[in-house]
């Protein structure tokens, strides 16, 4: 019969150098957390958003091509509406824009007009150096 040596438990682990190394990482963490700065976003407060905004001019092509220029006030009540043709047109944006020179224009063009009448609208504004024009669309309804 051959001689069995008692040997100690091979199957536990000596966790001491992990509680160790999680000492250290925990230390330096709570070193440098405070000095890492979060993304600030500074919002505007309701005093510097109450500033009244330019109400735009609105020109509105219909599906026969005719053109409608529809002025509102700062509540968004319709002040004047009056029909123009595309001559009509430069000469109101220019007198406007004399007025306002960072004046911004809405187009609402019929959804059944054709897209040409649109974009000659939108580079006659761009000629008579509109910067800020838009398009005017209605919410889908579901």
């Amino acid at each position: 019969m051959p001689l069995q040596r008692k040997r100690g438990p091979m199957h536990e682990i000596n966790v001491v150098p992990y509680i160790d190394v999680m000492l250290v990482l925990l230390v330096i963490f709570m070193v440098t957390a405070p000095l890492i700065t979060p993304g600030v976003i500074d919002l505007p407060s309701v005093g510097k958003a109450g500033a009244p905004k330019l109400a735009p001019l609105e020109v509105v092509v219909k599906e026969d091509q005719s053109l409608l220029v529809r002025e509102r006030d700062g509540n968004g009540r319709i002040v004047s509406e009056q029909p123009v043709n595309r001559a009509g047109l430069t000469k109101l944006v220019k007198d406007r824009l004399a007025k306002t020179p960072d004046l911004p224009v809405l187009i609402a063009g019929d959804k059944n007009v054709r897209y040409e009448a649109v974009l000659n609208v939108m580079d006659d504004l761009r000629n008579q150096s509109v910067t800020r024009v838009g398009l005017q669309v209605k919410p889908a309804q579901r």
